[in-house]
């Protein structure tokens, strides 16, 4: 049987714990497949604090990793902590004679702590990637991606990621159909379609009317559905069309063209996740002039189609409602 060592340690989120635990611990026999057996392993033995309060009871040390075929570890509790030397040589050692090393969202930093991920491509939760490119400029982050396998090391993206990875490790130990009953059993999707970019969150900044450049960004943010131009944005700053740019670069951090693409498409996430009007209207609202503009422009940064994107969003009560309405008379 298929021994699976996950990682505890003090300040453990209980959900990210959990997730590996419920979807390796699900009956595979019931479902045709060989189980799973579960070590849950810590520095040391006995009780362990939660970052919820509560206490978990650990029954293995790190030497059980030795026993392991694969090892996995949750999110790491502060990616500025740098993790137990025993916890890394345990990792080393375990990786060194041949075991599958999996990295749940920071947990990715525990792993490139261990020195595994030097010379790959990991993900891990998109709001630490530039401190992670930071601490670790050896190792190539995809930011965009739920998760990635990358043979004996599979890493992820944040909390609902840990999901995704590990039924895509069910699937490639157990095949699609088992992996998509599982997912069932869960009710959740067997394969989300799209990246982590479509989460990142993306705020349009608060230009102070107090300078020129603020009060123009300001007017912009509130026209994004009119044709707007850096012609138009300098005139409203009076300022010349060379300086603006300028300005307009050292305050944004980036150019206008990519500036307000960015908030349009901000503008079309948040019209997809709260309002109802169409698609086409969608893409007139945030100022894209067409319904293929918006689609190009969106599928191409979120890797998943505005339509798509609505559906996993939005939710529709009311369409509930109408299957039970009685036809009119």
């Amino acid at each position: 049987m298929h021994t699976i060592a996950i990682v505890a340690f003090e300040g453990i989120s209980p959900f990210h714990l959990s997730v590996p635990c419920i979807v390796f611990g699900d009956d595979l026999l019931k479902l045709g497949a060989p189980g799973y057996r579960l070590l849950i392993c810590g520095e040391n033995v006995g009780p362990v604090a939660t970052m919820s309060g509560f206490r978990i009871e650990v029954e293995h040390d790190l030497s059980s990793l030795a026993e392991a075929d694969t090892v996995i570890v949750p999110a790491w509790r502060d990616p500025d902590e740098r993790p137990p030397q025993a916890l890394l040589h345990a990792l080393k050692a375990a990786h060194g004679r041949g075991a599958r090393v999996v990295g749940l969202c920071l947990g990715t930093f525990v792993l490139a702590e261990a020195g595994l991920l030097d010379g790959r491509t990991v993900s891990t939760h998109w709001a630490w990637a530039d401190e992670f490119e930071r601490c670790h400029p050896h190792v190539t982050l995809n930011q965009n991606a739920l998760y990635i396998d990358d043979g004996n090391i599979l890493t992820s993206a944040g909390t609902a990621a840990a999901l995704d990875c590990c039924l895509h490790i069910v699937r490639r130990d157990h095949g699609a159909e088992i992996a998509n009953r599982v997912a069932r059993r869960l009710v959740v999707a067997p394969h989300r379609h799209g990246g982590q970019a479509q989460y990142i969150e993306k705020p349009l900044p608060k230009g102070s009317d107090q300078d020129q450049i603020g009060a123009a960004i300001s007017w912009a943010v509130e026209n994004l559905n009119e044709p707007l131009s850096l012609d138009q944005l300098a005139a409203r700053a009076g300022m010349s069309l060379r300086s603006f740019t300028r300005h307009f670069r050292k305050k944004t951090g980036t150019t206008f063209t990519q500036w307000l693409l960015n908030h349009r498409l901000a503008a079309a996430q948040r019209l997809l996740e709260t309002g109802s009007c169409s698609v086409d209207n969608v893409a007139e609202m945030a100022g894209f002039g067409s319904t293929v503009s918006l689609r190009q422009h969106f599928t191409r940064t979120f890797s998943i189609s505005p339509a798509n994107y609505r559906r996993q969003f939005q939710n529709r009560p009311a369409l509930v409602g109408r299957r039970h309405r009685q036809p009119a008379d």
